[in-house]
Formats: structure tokens, sequence, C-alpha cells
């Protein structure tokens, strides 16, 4: 029965953190997104809701350059992570694992880099 009840621990310890709506954006707004580079709570709120549904590990498929996108706010692997799977500038010095657990802290610290990218948000 411990054995049981430990293998349950480890499966919820393991599962994604999906923010609510609400608890989001207090947290962005609390972290300096509300209006940061111009984009509004609201546009921030909309991408992650859009981008993963508002999932902290979310890990999109690969795209045509073989690059993936980690996180809430599906961030690129080609031009901001490091995933070790490919050619990458990473240009928010991180490794792409950094933005898939419950701590959002480096993805909002990774997204203020990206916005303040002269390419912004098309990079």
């Amino acid at each position: 029965m411990k054995a049981l009840a430990l293998l349950f621990l480890l499966i919820a310890a393991n599962e994604a953190k999906v923010y609510g709506r609400c608890e989001l954006a207090s947290l962005l707004k609390r972290n300096g997104l509300d209006g940061y580079y111009g984009y509004s709570l609201g546009n921030w709120i909309c991408m992650a809701y859009y981008e993963s549904g508002f999932n902290s590990r979310a890990v999109g498929p690969r795209n045509r350059d073989g690059s993936r996108d980690y996180g809430i706010f599906q961030i690129n692997s080609r031009y901001w992570c490091d995933d070790n799977e490919g050619p990458t500038a990473n240009g928010c010095n991180s490794p792409c694992s950094a933005f898939i657990n419950d701590n959002i802290t480096e993805d909002i610290a990774c997204a203020k880099r990206i916005v303040s990218d002269p390419q912004e948000m098309d990079a």
C-alpha cells in the first residue's frame, strides 16, 4: 500500500501546472509584464492561452526547421533556448528544459528578452 501511495505521489508531482487565467495574470503583473514594451497584460494572457493553454510544461511539435517550442509562452529552440537537438542562437542563455516546469520566472525573463529584441515577437 505504501508503494502504491508513493507511485501516485510521484505521478502527481510530475504533472504539468495549468494556470488559471486570473492566477497567471496576477503572476505576470507581479513580474512586470503588464505594459512591458507596449504589450498589455491581455496580450500576454492571450498569447499564453493560444500557445500553451496556460500549460507550464507544454512542448510543441517539431517545426519545419527542426526546432521546437517550449513552455507557457512556447519559446523557440532555434532562437531562444538550447534543447541539445539542433543549431540554436540561445538568445536567452537557457536550456529549453528551464521553460517546462512549474516555475515560470525564467519563461518571463526570456519573454522580456524576446520582446526587447529588434525582431520582437517575430523571432
